[in-house]
């Protein structure tokens, strides 16, 4: 199994580019569906969950401290349950990677590459993340850490240059219809925040673990401040038009021009995103390449990389047939999924260690 050691900020910048990459495109005309002019509070409810999630995630750590929840789960409530948690947990990750391969296969594809097969754009990505991942953690971690400062400046130089173009007017009712569709929102965003647990397969390599709850805290706060300018700047720009188009981020992108000297902003964006998104989809398969090594107990995992590869191409183009079925899954029932995988199996393992912890009290007093 991989014996790298990454550090805290490191894990940070993976949790980060892991969350956000293909997310902050997307994201927008999501919760701008339900939410409208009130999409901009819909991170800071959905953050909740990711604040909760990693509390968890890291609770579990404490207990099992050199373990994954492929492992610890059979310990908690018996081999064969176990073993059904942790294949729903790697099917979970499949299918989550499919989605985001799919999101940035179209975004490609329909934006830049139109004359281009999408299964050749698909399975280029998927073969260098794949070689990636064989590196290890701590090549996956250097690679976030080199491409984190690309993504904060590219955020920056976005939010500064559409400033002339913001229409604050657009937000106004603030919750004219009430709470309720920021919650609604707040709700859909929340899918996303709670794919921090993924914080759970990286603690066993952090080299200072005592970090790892502050630090997956702070993935969690810059997050929300990423998707919050993401909605913020959409619904500026777009007003209750923004849930109609693809990308709100990208459509706003291509407002930006300083006269004849910067045109075509787009492609630089697309570029530096790609960065992003190689990152995410390779860390995505590097936890479902671990996952599955601890699940069959594999010595290595690095066997496992390009068939679990193949199989991610395949699951892509067949669960995802275009984007439209991609943003339907995530906006309707993808945050149930997450909700069972990411707060319910977590929850239930730990009242599992819980009992556990208690049986064996009565049992010691009883001797």
């Amino acid at each position: 199994m991989d014996k790298g050691k990454i550090s805290a900020i490191q894990l940070a910048f993976l949790l980060y580019l892991a969350i956000t990459s293909t997310a902050v495109l997307i994201a927008p005309a999501i919760t701008g569906g339900v939410a409208e002019q009130d999409m901009w509070l819909a991170p800071i409810w959905g953050s909740i969950a990711g604040f909760l999630t990693v509390f968890i995630a890291y609770r579990l750590h404490t207990i099992y401290p050199k373990q994954t929840i492929i492992q610890y789960s059979e310990k908690v409530i018996g081999r064969i349950p176990g073993k059904l948690i942790g294949l729903l947990f790697l099917v979970y990750y499949l299918h989550l990677n499919a989605l985001s391969l799919r999101e940035y296969g179209d975004f490609v594809v329909g934006n830049f590459l139109p004359e281009t097969p999408i299964f050749v754009v698909l399975g280029t990505m998927v073969f260098v993340c794949a070689a990636a991942v064989r590196g290890g953690i701590e090549v996956l971690s250097r690679t976030a850490t080199i491409f984190i400062p690309l993504i904060f400046a590219l955020f920056l130089f976005i939010a500064i240059m559409l400033v002339p173009d913001l229409e604050p007017q657009h937000m106004l009712p603030i919750m004219g219809n009430g709470i309720g569709p920021s919650l609604t929102g707040g709700f859909l965003a929340s899918s996303w925040f709670m794919q921090f647990f993924l914080l759970s397969f990286f603690l066993p390599s952090l080299g200072n673990q005592q970090k790892g709850l502050k630090w997956g805290m702070f993935s969690v706060i810059v997050t929300m401040i990423t998707f919050f300018l993401a909605n913020l700047l959409s619904l500026f720009i777009f007003g209750d038009i923004t849930s109609t188009f693809n990308y709100p981020v990208m459509s706003a992108v291509r407002y930006i021009s300083m006269a004849d000297f910067l045109q075509h902003v787009e492609a630089i964006v697309m570029a530096i995103w790609v960065t992003g998104t190689f990152v995410k989809i390779a860390v995505f398969h590097y936890v479902l390449v671990i996952g599955t090594a601890q699940w069959l107990k594999l010595s290595d995992y690095r066997q496992l990389v390009f068939p679990l590869g193949f199989l991610l191409v395949i699951m892509t183009i067949w669960s995802a047939p275009n984007l439209q079925k991609v943003a339907h899954v995530l906006g309707t029932t993808w945050p149930f999924y997450d909700v069972l995988v990411h707060v319910l199996i977590p929850i239930l393992l730990l009242v599992g260690v819980w009992l556990r912890g208690k049986a064996a009290g009565k049992n010691t007093r009883k001797k």
